[in-house]
This record gives structure tokens, C-alpha cells and sequence, in this order.
């Protein structure tokens, strides 16, 4: 009897790389935390196919040609468009929550498709953030936008009020408040087309002068049904709902 031997081949590593010229430089270089992921934990070596990412939606087939201390440079074979971004923008803003819950919000939303993340403080809000903070919200991203494949890593930046953070919204065809106290929803969630942008609160929600300040700037309420969700689970919810009704999940 013959026996088959079936080969699988693992998928080349992803690194963000920033500003890369090709093809007018066809080497880069990989330093800083990339680096060290790719020597420590990957255990990249010489002569490894690589797929480099620089945000712009193209990927980038390369092959280490050498591994020194601090960094390692890779020769750039090819270039191609990623596949795995979203057709439709989706900008999820969400409330700052306590611990590591506003990470896990971050890697979820970036494995869902959403293409921009704005974390806010409000009146009910019990936890904050700070530069260190929001550089490592933008590092999960990184890293989950390479596992899921995607090339591009959400954009994230940090609003110290709601106002501000409801304004950046202002050029989406949708914009969607969930709001824990409405009855009845003024937008079906289910029926979306075109830019959405989708604002979930923290841990202690929003008042009814946060709900009327949302109305104003022409956002909607919407409710997610009768159960009271925790703040991390509503802004799951949320992207998952809206990136299937866009077509993202099909």
C-alpha cells in the first residue's frame, strides 16, 4: 500500500513595516517590536518567505537575506492588493472600559472588518486612557489585522469627550448610537448601505443629555434587544451585526 504524504504549508509571517518604497527600494529593514516577534518568538531565519505590510492595502512577498542583532532586512520579491479589507468603511467608537476590556474590543472589531476605532471618554465613564495606553490598543490592532489577514490595521485615536468623538463621525452615510434605555430602535441595523459608524458606551452607559447630544449631530438609537449586554459584548455585537448586514460576513 502506497501511503500519501500530504505537505501543508504554513502561511508566510506578516510584519508592519512602515513607508515602504517599492519598487524604487526593493530592501527593508525590520526593527524595533516587529523584530524582536519575528527573532524571538517566530523564529524567523535567513532565507524565509515573509509578506510585509505598510497600511497602504498592498502586500508585499519578501525574502529574509540577513538576521543581525537588533534587526533584519528582507528582499522585496513582489507586490500584490489585499483581499481581506472591508468594501465598506465601518468606524466603531467605543467608550473606555476598565482593564484589558478595551483591547479585546480592539482585536475583535479589527477581526470583523471595521477600518477605524475611536475610544472616548463620557459622563459615566470610570476609566481612561493615556499615550502609553493608546499605543498599545494600536499594537493589538496590528496584531490582529495579521492574523486575520487582513493588510491594513485599523486607524485608532482617543477623543477626551463624546462631543468630539460624535463629530469625527460626521461624514458617514450611518451613524448608529446604541443606547441601553431606548424601547425601540429609529434605524434597522439590518438594512444598512454604504460608510457606517457605530458608537457603543462603557460600563456605565450614557445619559439621556448624551442620547439628545447624539440626535443632534443627526446620529440614530438604536437598541439591542431586551438583555442588558456588557459594554465589550454591545460593541461586539454591534460590528458583527453591522458588518454582516454590509455584506463583510457572507
Amino acid at each position: 500500500m502506497v501511503r500519501a504524504v500530504v505537505q501543508i504549508m504554513s502561511t508566510p509571517k506578516r510584519f508592519f513595516v512602515p513607508h515602504i518604497n517599492y519598487p524604487e527600494r526593493e530592501t527593508v529593514v525590520i526593527d524595533g517590536d516587529e523584530f524582536v516577534h519575528a527573532k524571538t518568538v517566530l523564529r524567523i531565519e535567513q532565507g524565509a518567505e515573509i509578506v510585509l505590510l505598510d497600511d497602504s492595502g498592498k502586500e508585499y512577498s519578501a525574502i529574509v537575506d540577513k538576521l543581525e542583532k537588533r534587526s533584519l532586512s528582507a528582499h522585496i520579491t513582489g507586490a500584490t492588493v489585499g483581499d481581506k479589507e472591508p468594501k465598506t468603511a465601518i468606524y466603531l467608537l467605543c467608550g473606555a472600559l476598565k482593564g484589558d476590556k478595551t483591547e479585546f474590543v480592539v482585536q475583535k472589531a479589527t477581526e470583523l472588518g471595521v477600518s477605524r476605532i475611536g475610544v472616548f471618554s463620557s459622563e459615566f465613564c470610570s476609566a481612561f486612557i493615556n499615550e502609553n495606553k493608546l499605543e498599545r490598543l494600536r499594537k493589538v490592532a496590528r496584531e490582529a489585522a495579521k492574523q486575520c489577514l487582513r493588510s491594513r490595521a485599523p486607524q485608532i485615536e482617543y477623543f477626551s469627550d463624546l462631543k468630539s468623538a460624535l463629530s469625527s463621525a460626521q461624514d458617514y452615510e450611518n451613524k448608529l448610537f446604541a443606547c441601553e434605555f431606548l424601547s425601540d430602535s429609529s434605524a434597522d441595523i439590518s438594512r444598512l448601505s454604504g460608510s457606517t459608524a457605530l458608537v457603543v458606551g462603557s460600563e456605565g452607559g450614557f445619559s439621556r443629555e448624551e442620547y439628545a447630544l447624539a440626535q443632534s449631530l443627526a446620529f440614530s438609537g438604536i437598541t439591542l434587544g431586551k438583555r442588558i449586554l456588557r459594554a465589550e459584548t454591545a460593541a461586539i455585537s454591534v460590528c458583527a451585526l453591522a458588518a454582516f448586514a454590509l455584506g463583510e460576513l457572507k
